[in-house]
């Protein structure tokens, strides 16, 4: 019986430990209201603000479209940040190392949390 036990404790840790790192479905900013009576040009200096904050580089690619990257260590993550002067949206566009899934539409939950921290840093700024 202690022996079943034992296995069950190694079985219940392991699949903990590897859940921690798992994946989960893709997390995309939905069009957030911003309100303000910024221009958009000045949307995205705060969207820029924001990312760099917390080591993403920002760039616009045309006016009303921005792109973001992180890359810690091995692994980056690229999105497309759409604002104007009411609103702005977060979607994933590409990533390295970081267990995306295109049939399933997940990622490495770390990714997650990368675009909330991202999208509480604009809403603070904005």
């Amino acid at each position: 019986m202690r022996k079943i036990l034992k296995i069950a404790s190694v079985l219940l840790l392991a699949s903990i430990t590897f859940t921690a790192c798992g994946t989960s479905k893709v997390y995309n900013v939905a069009p957030q209201k911003i309100d303000t009576q910024k221009s958009s040009e000045k949307t995205y200096q705060a969207i820029r603000a924001a990312g760099q904050s917390l080591g993403w580089n920002i760039r616009k690619i045309k006016p009303g479209v921005a792109e973001g990257k992180l890359a810690l260590r091995a692994h980056v993550a690229v999105v497309r940040i759409d604002y104007t002067r009411n609103s702005y949206s977060i979607r994933y566009v590409r990533s390295t190392n970081l267990k995306y899934n295109a049939k399933k539409g997940t990622i490495h939950s770390n990714y997650n949390g990368w675009i909330q921290n991202l999208e509480k840093a604009i809403d603070a700024r904005l």
